[in-house]
């Protein structure tokens, strides 16, 4: 802005109104000058803006950062969405690779030996090699020689010290898998299977309900095998999550194998139930559940994201 002041100032003459100055003089004037205009000129600085512009800048800015914001939650449930999926994918290939396993060694030992087996310290007996809806509903429990093993020192008519080992007695290289209560069954070789009347901790003998049926070699190429009874189930956590768990039947109760597998089926290879104890084969389905809802799949249910893995069980140790 430019201010520009056009003063005349008097040459001595005064207004022929007046004949004398000093009436006409008005305070805060010079006598001798008369009234002035004073002119405005406005300039536009041409580096400023409007206050229209910066309302128009920030809504753009508004705009490009609501999108982005979008975008960004968007990437971020997707990434939590695949990252739910893949822990649930691995808690199943984890529940299956084990279940899988000791199903298939399912018989092993010739177990069918010392069938019935009973537990009296956990109070539980399973009349097959597999055994539906034991020790409790829902559950699934396999008799076989897959526990613990040591390795066969010395069999009946061996000499331990002064004595002589009897028919049913054998000497073991450590006792620590067999007692002669839940851990009393025992499979030699894998060929023969007994249980455990006595236990001579001295010299690691083992006394057997019945004799020795076969000939083994004693230079430690010969183990003598724990018979287990495994036991699987879903059990609800306090959370309300659902956990697989395992037990071995010889008080350690049931322990987690794997978080969020909401339901385990055991059925005959056809899909048919239930289970055929003399089967060859056994179908398992197991179906897994996400860690936490998907608030856009809540809108048509509970929001978990399932999987259902099957698979066909060959139990190559039955029949033998």
């Amino acid at each position: 802005m430019i201010i520009h002041n056009d003063i005349s100032r008097s040459k001595g003459r005064h207004s022929r109104k007046s004949g004398n100055p000093e009436k006409n003089w008005i305070p805060g004037r010079a006598r001798n000058d008369k009234p002035h205009k004073t002119y405005v000129i406005m300039c536009r600085d041409s580096k400023g803006v409007t206050l229209i512009e910066l309302l128009i800048a920030l809504l753009i800015s508004a705009i490009l950062i609501a999108g982005i914001y979008r975008t960004f939650i968007h990437q971020q449930k997707t990434y939590a969405t695949q990252e739910q999926v893949a822990d649930m994918q691995q808690n199943v290939r984890v529940a299956i690779n084990r279940m899988m396993r000791e199903i298939r060694m399912a018989g092993f030992g010739n177990v069918q030996g010392v069938l019935p087996v009973t537990f009296p310290g956990v109070g539980r007996t399973y009349p097959d090699v597999i055994n539906s809806d034991l020790p409790v509903a829902g559950a699934f429990t396999i008799v076989s020689a897959i526990g613990g093993a040591a390795t066969l020192l010395k069999q009946p008519g061996d000499s331990v010290g002064a004595m002589v080992l009897a028919s049913n007695q054998i000497q073991v290289s450590a006792l620590a898998e067999f007692d002669a209560n839940d851990r009393k069954y025992i499979s030699i070789g894998g060929l023969e299977s007994h249980s455990i009347t006595a236990i001579d901790g001295a010299n690691n003998i083992l006394t057997l309900n019945t004799d020795v049926g076969n000939f083994y070699n004693t230079n430690g190429s010969t183990l003598v095998y724990a018979i287990r009874a495994i036991s699987y189930r879903i059990v609800i956590d306090a959370s309300g999550s659902p956990i697989l768990r395992r037990d071995e039947n010889i008080g350690g109760g049931f322990q987690p194998v794997a978080d969020n597998i909401e339901a385990i089926e055991f059925r005959n290879p056809d899909g048919s139930i239930p289970v055929n104890p003399n089967s060859m084969s056994l179908q398992v389905a197991v179906t897994a559940r996400t860690d936490r809802p998907d608030p856009e799949l809540q809108k048509a249910g509970d929001g978990y994201r399932r999987r259902q893995f099957t698979s066909i069980i060959l139990q190559r140790n039955r029949g033998l």
